[in-house]
């Protein structure tokens, strides 16, 4: 892949990075024999603005492919050349937990938000969280990911996901035409968008407990204007989670 050289900060013409530093060209080789490294990505990001925005042009991108390539090649199939958000906020979900630090989305939680080495997402796990005639939208739906004993809250799943072409989706349309009312406060984790609760718009189905193993009454998810899904769940016990994919 050749890039255009740029050797000068494309934001600040005062910025100390303006002399003698790297090109993209061999920047995007280190980071490919590092094998696009998100931790290393996220500090080169903290250098200058000339870094960042290569990072979210490129770096991020590049690793969002390594990471899930038939993903990110089904997410950008409508001709797009962009996901929807950035390529930045996009790898943050595939590798971070948001957890929750109370009296934001999910008031009873105290659960930092952490990163997390590998989680699958499934479009086909989507589909249980869309109601009947939304479910021609592509979502995918990663794993739960466990935080057990929590107290009075049980054993606690959180979950991400993020829509394909969420902009022309049915999901959004149907959020617009039920009035559906922005958080007041909280933005999402991944792009800082403000979101829509799916629970109080009444657009969790049924399916959405019975596919992650929860109490029916517990889970509760969130979508911004991005596309970006976030949710929690009271995960049943194992027993009994066996019991409803069964019936599922």
């Amino acid at each position: 892949m050749i890039l255009t050289k740029q050797y000068r900060c494309v934001h600040s013409s005062s910025c100390q990075c303006t002399k003698g530093h790297l090109s993209e060209d061999v920047i995007f080789l280190v980071f490919r024999q590092l094998n696009w490294n998100p931790k290393l990505i996220a500090a080169l990001s903290c250098v200058c603005k000339w870094f960042d925005d290569l990072a979210k042009r490129v770096l991020w991108k590049e690793f969002c492919k390594t990471r899930a390539l038939k993903m990110m090649l089904d997410l950008q199939s409508c001709g797009s050349h962009s996901v929807d958000g950035n390529w930045r906020a996009l790898g943050k979900l595939l590798i971070y937990c948001s957890g929750c630090s109370g009296g934001r989305l999910f008031n009873s939680i105290q659960i930092p938000g952490h990163f997390v080495y590998r989680t699958r997402f499934s479009r086909t796990s989507g589909k249980s969280f869309l109601l009947p005639h939304c479910r021609t939208d592509v979502l995918y739906v990663s794993d739960p990911c466990e935080h057990l004993d929590q107290g009075d809250d049980g054993d606690v799943g959180f979950f991400r996901g993020v829509f394909k072409s969420f902009m022309v989706s049915k999901v959004r349309r149907m959020l617009i035409d039920r009035g559906a009312q922005l958080h007041p406060t909280a933005v999402c984790p991944y792009c800082k968008a403000k979101m829509w609760n799916m629970l109080q718009a009444n657009m969790v189905p049924l399916t959405a407990s019975c596919k992650f193993g929860a109490y029916e009454d517990s889970i509760e998810y969130y979508v911004c204007l991005n596309g970006h899904m976030v949710g929690i769940c009271t995960l049943l016990p194992l027993s009994d989670s066996e019991e409803a994919s069964e019936s599922e």
